[in-house]
């Protein structure tokens, strides 16, 4: 019996209601139910247990889950709240209930996974390894060797250092960049630090995908592009911060105070 449970987010995921980190907020909003019980995050549901979210019954997916490469254009969000104007679920308009992996900025374009499939979405959230996305970025001044250089080797942003990337120069004011982390606005944060600012940023490639459609145009992933994406982000087991080598705090040494010590009133420690 124990092997048949499954995580209540995982659980969520599989139906293809929304992604796995969705899921945990709206099991914290107390949203969901299992058997009409408002249950904590990290349960576990077996097969004959009745979800419903918002009241709603959900069941395990048995049609084929959809995996669509997009083209946003500049101006769409990347959200599924539909309240909010201009969102790329509803600029999609697609048939079956599907949601973004990641987002891209409103103010940039270009390739986005949509899918249904809440498991894809965890994994390539999590990936580390061979998770790159490329951009072809657009800045309001002549670039520099010495750009060039800092952007590859590491800025810092956002209280951290930026991993080290490949970048390229394509013309005087553009370049490529492939990325392996995403952070919040990355690749403007760090042109920022810099002292350049970026007029047209373009993600051109997402692991082995690359844009091969037109502006605001989809298209159905193949076979062999599921395939080989599976392939490349199986190795990724935990999240990232959870992958990131741990790094013990030293216990602090105490020392002991006589009460005739002169340091002791000074310390405070009464």
């Amino acid at each position: 019996m124990e092997d048949q449970l499954k995580r209540l987010n995982k659980f969520i995921g599989e139906t293809g209601f929304c992604s796995r980190r969705e899921a945990d907020k709206i099991i914290e909003e107390g949203r969901v139910t299992i058997n009409g019980v408002v249950p904590e995050l990290g349960t576990k549901v077996a097969p004959h247990d009745e979800v419903r979210i918002d009241g709603k019954l959900i069941r395990e997916k048995t049609e084929k889950s959809v995996y669509l490469a997009f083209y946003k254009p500049v101006g769409i969000e990347c959200t599924t709240n539909l309240d909010v104007h201009n969102n790329i679920v509803d600029y999609i308009n697609y048939p079956k209930r599907i949601f973004p992996i990641g987002r891209l900025d409103k103010a940039s374009e270009g390739l986005i996974f949509m899918t249904n499939d809440g498991d894809i979405v965890n994994k390539i959230l999590r990936a580390r390894n061979n998770h790159e996305k490329e951009y072809t970025v657009t800045v309001n001044k002549p670039i520099t060797d010495r750009f060039i250089e800092r952007m590859g080797n590491g800025v810092p942003i956002l209280d951290t250092v930026t991993r080290k990337c490949k970048v390229e120069q394509i013309s005087k004011f553009t370049f490529k960049i492939i990325l392996t982390q995403g952070l919040n606005r990355q690749i403007r944060r760090m042109t920022e630090y810099l002292g350049y600012d970026v007029t047209a940023l373009k993600r051109i490639r997402i692991i082995n995908i690359s844009l091969d459609v037109p502006v605001g145009r989809y298209r159905d992933l193949t076979e062999a592009e599921i395939k080989e994406l599976n392939a490349l982000i199986e190795p990724s087991s935990k999240t990232e911060e959870a992958s990131l080598p741990k790094v013990e705090t030293p216990r602090k040494r105490t020392e002991f105070i006589k009460r005739d010590d002169p340091r002791f009133k000074k310390r405070g420690d009464y």
